[in-house]
């Protein structure tokens, strides 16, 4: 088969296609035959070396890529052969496990039947970034009095988190920059706000004299200021790296990232796919690259070019 490694960590250049000898499914294992691998920020710092601390390092070579979706072709010894020939998706783990490949090879117990109407980018948009927008919406607790701001707003994240804050009745604010706040408004939010724009604190007060809550995943000076902006009793929900303090006894900070949602993933992965395919929070596939082209994912995430979920997808 074909497949995207890399032997040594560094920049984007280091993710060569390659052929390599075709996985075959252990015990309790199953094999998918690709349709779409999902690409994420994480990739990105595991191929560089820059893992967090809590991902150990992988040994190498490598195939990064941590959820697929495809058809089953083969099962392993003990897994009910009628799931091969079923349209699937899967998350493979938490480290770069083989997803960007033609093939891939998953513990049985971890995959979900495609639930009907949706293809395949859509589908790994929904089990990996889906369960992830469906455990801190469950965990921000959201509600039709609140106005929400949303950074990174026209990234694959954001879009289902605007959708999210919508469903319940809140007023929406997505910040991103240029052109993203065409999809930034095409996704629901009131108010788009440009933060490259120097004057945008003032221009969001003006727009929006209320906010209290504040969902960020990319740390910095931009959610330190939304912060500031809080009205007494509001909350900031992180999910970034970010752990700088914040001295406002009025304002929490709530990290949702960790036990309360990994010990809930099959949970929220079942959710992410059901708000799929009901229309609740339909991921945004805005930037679909051939497999061949897994580098250019990659750099298109790390300079913040990319436009929603980005996807690979064979057999371009």
């Amino acid at each position: 088969m074909h497949a995207i490694r890399h032997h040594a960590f560094g920049p984007a250049d280091v993710l060569e296609l390659e052929e390599v000898p075709d996985p075959v499914p252990g015990p309790g294992q199953l094999r998918i035959a690709v349709e779409a691998a999902g690409v994420h920020l994480l990739d990105t710092s595991i191929r560089a070396g820059q893992a967090p601390p809590t991902f150990a390092v992988p040994p190498l070579p490598m195939v990064p890529g941590r959820e697929v979706a495809g058809r089953v072709d083969q099962v392993g010894p003990g897994v009910d052969p009628s799931w091969v020939g079923m349209d699937v998706v899967a998350h493979l783990g938490p480290r770069g496990s083989g997803g960007y490949a033609e093939l891939a090879v998953v513990e049985a117990v971890r995959v979900h039947e495609r639930p009907g109407g949706i293809d395949a980018p859509t589908a790994v948009a929904a089990i990996g970034t889906g369960r992830t927008a469906a455990g801190i919406l469950d965990l921000a607790g959201l509600t039709a009095d609140d106005v929400v701001a949303v950074t990174s707003a026209a990234g694959g994240l954001g879009v289902l988190l605007m959708q999210g804050a919508r469903n319940v009745g809140a007023r929406v604010v997505g910040l991103a920059s240029g052109s993203k706040l065409d999809v930034v408004r095409r996704f629901g939010a009131h108010t788009a706000i440009d933060y490259r724009n120097p004057d945008w604190p003032a221009e969001l007060r003006a727009a929006e004299p209320r906010l209290t809550v504040l969902l960020d995943g990319v740390g910095g000076d931009v959610p330190r200021t939304l912060h500031a902006m809080l009205e007494p009793g509001g909350r900031m929900i992180r999910f970034s790296a970010d752990q700088e303090g914040y001295d406002a006894p009025d304002r929490d900070v709530v990290d949702v990232l960790g036990p309360a949602i990994t010990d809930r993933l099959a949970e929220l992965e079942q959710a992410g796919l059901q708000a799929a395919s009901d229309g609740t929070r339909v991921p945004y596939v805005g930037t679909v690259l051939p497999l061949a082209e897994a580098a250019r994912a990659h750099r298109s995430l790390e300079t913040r070019r990319a436009l929603g979920k980005v996807v690979l997808v064979v057999g371009w």
